[in-house]
């Protein structure tokens, strides 16, 4: 039987050390791996294996390329492989770095014929729009996974918190119901599993395990079950299952749905508004001057990341669809457009405090007038390409 496999990530260093922690003590024969890469700079990474009770083995493993991530890579595999041979070894929990992301190191591991059973990012609420709103370097912060490393911590964090199905939430006095209510319609799909803070070595999951009682919900959550290429889609811009509108706790969800492009000079103006609307804002969206490229638009923490993400499927013939993935396709066939087919403009920004009016209105303004709109494609191509520079075209 393989080894099962469950990986645990996070920004939140407390939280995730927590419900690594009960893991430890809740599943009999289980141990702990992480790679702690504070130490690159000086050349090496130190991997240490863990179990309830302390510390079985530690080691450093060399830099590649410079790189502290690509050395994770390179002894994740063997490392697991090796633990995989012991029979004594029930689970395997893989403890991510602070701005290691999670969606890299399953593909890795599944890739190197393992079982990920479990993708698990550990959160304490009342960090939740602190962490949000850092647009801080990861490499100013001392979190840089390597020297070339330009992501910040507001993204860093976006992205591991939603990629990952189960977001195992820990007991947090300073968090209220607008840091709750925050973390809900920022992942609505995520199952949250609570965490209560406990020591290595705590008795408690040994105690109830005694007994007979049921597994934690955070020890079920671990052998769900994970499917790496689901995951990936649910990310992809073109497919992903953004969330829906919602408004509770001083906490609002906007989503803004129309079918006609955006003006790239008015859009482009108003950018900075509003990437600073939202703590955090994502989806896709159409531009005139390039109507058949689908954009992917990612912000958090003040700052925004526009990138093509590929074309739009009407602008592709018959014959390559069946070169895309199903699920790309049936993304594309729920929200096709008799004129217009996928293209379309699909953001949704999530905050306290939104201004969901003037977002509307200042959205609203970017888009073609009627006039524009009624001068065809080839009118649209001949606008100025505001967006060049941003995309590195």
């Amino acid at each position: 039987m393989s080894l099962p496999v469950v990986i645990v990530g996070g920004l939140h260093a407390e939280a995730r050390r927590t419900t690594v922690a009960r893991l430890l003590t809740d599943v009999p024969g289980s141990v702990a791996l992480h790679h702690d890469l504070a130490t690159a700079a000086a050349g090496t990474v130190v991997r240490t294996i863990r179990d309830a009770e302390g510390i079985l083995s530690a080691g450093e493993t060399p830099l590649v390329n410079d790189c502290a991530c690509c050395a994770l890579r390179e002894d994740l595999v063997p490392e697991l492989l090796r633990l995989a041979g012991d029979p004594a070894t029930r689970l395997a929990v893989v403890e991510l770095w602070d701005s290691v992301e999670p969606k890299a190191m399953a593909e890795v591991v599944v890739a190197g014929g393992l079982t990920v059973t479990g993708v698990i990012t550990a959160v304490d609420p009342a960090l939740l729009l602190p962490y949000l709103g850092n647009g801080d370097d990861l490499a100013d912060r001392g979190l840089a996974a390597a020297a070339t490393d330009q992501r910040t911590v507001a993204d860093t964090f976006a992205r591991q918190l939603e990629y990952a199905p189960v977001l195992a939430v820990v007991d947090s006095p300073e968090a209220d119901e607008e840091d709750r209510e925050l973390l809900a319609q920022l992942h609505p799909t995520a199952r949250r599993v609570p965490v209560r803070g406990g020591h290595l070595g705590d008795p408690a999951g040994a105690s109830a395990r005694a007994h007979g009682e049921p597994r934690s919900p955070l020890v079920a959550a671990a052998f769900a079950g994970f499917d790496v290429e689901a995951a990936a889609a649910a990310q992809h811009p073109a497919c992903a299952l953004l969330p829906a509108e919602a408004d509770a706790h001083g906490v609002t969800t906007f989503v803004w749905h129309r079918r006609r492009p955006f003006h790239p000079e008015r859009l482009y103006a108003a950018l900075e508004d509003l990437t600073c609307a939202a703590a955090r804002s994502r989806g896709r969206f159409w531009l005139a001057d390039k109507p058949d490229v689908l954009l992917h638009w990612d912000a958090a923490g003040g700052a925004l990341c526009v990138e093509s993400a590929g074309p739009w499927l009407a602008s592709l013939p018959d014959a390559a669809w069946e070169m895309l993935p199903p699920v790309r396709r049936a993304a594309a066939a729920m929200d096709w457009h008799p004129e217009h087919g996928d293209c379309c403009q699909h953001l949704v920004f999530t905050s306290p405090g939104l201004d969901r009016d003037g977002l509307h209105e200042l959205l609203e303004s970017c888009l073609l007038t009627d006039a524009e709109y009624a001068a065809g494609r080839d009118a649209w191509k001949r606008l100025p390409p505001a967006f060049d520079t941003l995309l590195e075209v």
